[in-house]
């Protein structure tokens, strides 16, 4: 594969002054399976001089919408996620590394060149279809973002709900964009036989975080009002605080859960920053960028919960961390929950609704 220009690592100085309005990173950093790499003359190289990137849609043909997870830290075992790559832009996001299994960077690439899985609906349609399917609970989303901004147009994830709700078949989602309220006729309905349950991701209080760190996010406070209008509507709501970002955000944890409980969330969790392969470099260009004077306590921060390391992919203490700090922040974390009194009832989701809807077959036909 060879660079482009948007592809080119930036000099030290353009790191520090460079910020592309409504995108996490700034550049496409190396591919790690790519061994070649076209890097031009910096002496006349102009990073003002590139084009603001445009997104870019590219059909993903998949034959298969159901993935398997056998993670032990993870709590589900089948996914579907109808994009890959994220217009979100999340500057921390673990999904960025998987882009650079089509040739493509974790960065800038991950966030204009979005895989659209356009037959979603229909090929979990044919898997409910078939008899040796046994209904269980699935994860819409997990890894990127379904409701990112390309769904307001594509309603992929809407057609999804919709198999969900004729089947009567269980889903669990997670987002961080305030469009989920758009399906709450969907969710509501499939929430009043235990049909499904929806996570809402809150990092920060502070627009201030938000529009940098996860610059095509709804604001905080919108997606409190989504969590709001989803209680309101019966829709059990859960809010991740993640991902805790230690020496940035991890203080304003106990005002998170209290503004989400406040909202109508039911339960809690939290996951630590992960920042695996490429997306530890861009995290820390990032840090360069927009908290200079707190670069080195954040990231120092990070190794004293990774074994000295900015990433640790160990089971189970990868999602939360180790140490005196890791310990500080789920002590926190569990008293403030027990105060407000998240936590106290899980919902446990319904299989047993489940139904092939028969064929239908026009009367008219019948004579025809």
């Amino acid at each position: 594969m060879t660079y482009q220009k948007s592809h080119v690592p930036l000099s030290e100085e353009s790191r520090s002054l460079v910020q592309i309005k409504g995108r996490g990173s700034v550049e496409n950093p190396a591919n790690r399976f790519e061994p070649i790499e076209f890097v031009p003359d910096l002496d006349v190289y102009d990073p003002d001089e590139e084009p603001v990137p445009q997104t870019k849609l590219f059909r993903d043909s998949t034959r298969k919408i159901l993935a398997t997870n056998d993670s032990p830290d993870v709590g589900f075992n089948i996914s579907i996620n109808p994009y890959r790559g994220c217009e979100h832009g999340c500057i921390y996001c673990y999904a960025r590394p998987g882009h650079e299994y089509f040739g493509l960077s974790a960065g800038l690439d991950f966030e204009t060149k979005i895989f659209v899985k356009v037959d979603a609906p229909r090929l979990l349609r044919e898997e409910f279809m078939k008899k040796k399917w046994q209904p269980q609970t699935i994860a819409l989303s997990g890894v990127t973002d379904c409701y990112q901004p390309i769904e307001r147009k594509l309603r992929i994830t809407r057609g999804l709900l919709e198999v969900f709700q004729e089947f009567r078949n269980p889903v669990c989602m997670i987002t961080k964009n305030h469009l989920i309220t758009r399906d709450i006729d969907i969710l509501g309905e499939m929430a009043s036989w235990n049909g499904a349950a929806i996570s809402i991701s809150v990092t920060s209080l502070r627009n201030s975080i938000q529009s940098v760190m996860e610059p095509r996010t709804s604001v905080p406070a919108r997606r409190l009002a989504a969590i709001e209008a989803l209680a309101r509507a019966g829709v059990p709501v859960n809010v991740m605080v993640a991902p805790i970002v230690p020496g940035l955000t991890d203080e304003e944890t106990p005002a998170i859960l209290k503004a989400a409980a406040d909202a109508g969330a039911r339960s809690a969790g939290y996951v630590m920053l992960r920042l695996p392969h490429a997306v530890k470099e861009l995290f820390e260009r990032w840090c360069e960028r927009h908290f200079p004077d707190r670069k080195d306590k954040i990231l120092n921060r990070i190794k004293s919960m990774r074994g000295g390391k900015l990433y640790d992919s160990t089971w189970g203490d990868r999602m939360r961390g180790e140490g005196i700090f890791a310990d500080q922040v789920e002590s926190l974390f569990d008293q403030q929950c027990r105060k407000l009194g998240l936590n106290e009832m899980r919902v446990k989701l319904s299989t047993e609704h489940f139904r092939r809807p028969a064929a239908s077959v026009p009367q008219y036909s019948l004579f025809e």
